[in-house]
């Protein structure tokens, strides 16, 4: 566990030209061992992506955009030890599983940190920055999908704010496994 505390950390929308960075903590993320449960990519997938990717990542989910925000928490020393993405989805149309979208939402991914610094509250401020900027975008409710084996996700979500919604989504990698919706209604 890290000697740093919640309120070391700057969160902040990531930089365009830091899209390097992008890249390398994705690229950890994917090494994690829940990695398997907690993203639907691997880890040799997202390294084969070439530089175009992680530049267009980062500019399309970094500052100034109001699709998606990539969030990192830095460390005074200007490590980047977590990490989420929220993208707004729009009432009317369907997400990425095909299921139908009620209501201007944000759809929370990508959730890491890095393990050296767990336990200290570095996910609930990440979390509290992402929602906030759902609901300055008109959000009416933030949403996120978790594997249902992931029970150590399950209980940094649930002491985020998230809840179950009582939705199950098939897992992309073995359909006989599900994905639970969790929610933060506003």
């Amino acid at each position: 566990m890290s000697t740093l505390t919640s309120n070391d950390y700057a969160v902040r929308a990531v930089r365009p030209q830091e899209w390097e960075k992008v890249r390398q903590l994705r690229l950890d993320a994917l090494r994690d061992p829940a990695a398997p449960l907690a993203f639907l990519e691997t880890y040799e997938e997202a390294e084969q992506k070439p530089d175009v990717f992680w530049q267009d990542r980062a500019t399309g989910s970094g500052e100034g955009s109001t699709a998606a925000r990539q969030l990192i928490a830095e460390t005074p020393d200007g490590t980047w030890a977590g990490t989420l993405t929220v993208l707004m989805e729009e009432a009317g149309t369907q997400d990425w599983a095909g299921l139908p979208v009620e209501r201007r939402q944000g759809h929370v991914v990508g959730v890491f940190v890095r393990p050296e610094h767990r336990g200290n509250g570095l996910i609930k401020i990440l979390f509290d920055a992402g929602v906030e900027w759902a609901w300055e975008r008109g959000a009416e409710r933030v949403r996120l999908l978790v594997h249902e084996g992931n029970t150590r996700a399950q209980g940094a979500y649930r002491k985020a704010g998230f809840g179950p919604s009582g939705v199950r989504v098939p897992f992309v990698h073995d359909q006989a496994q599900s994905e639970l919706e969790f929610v933060l209604d506003r």
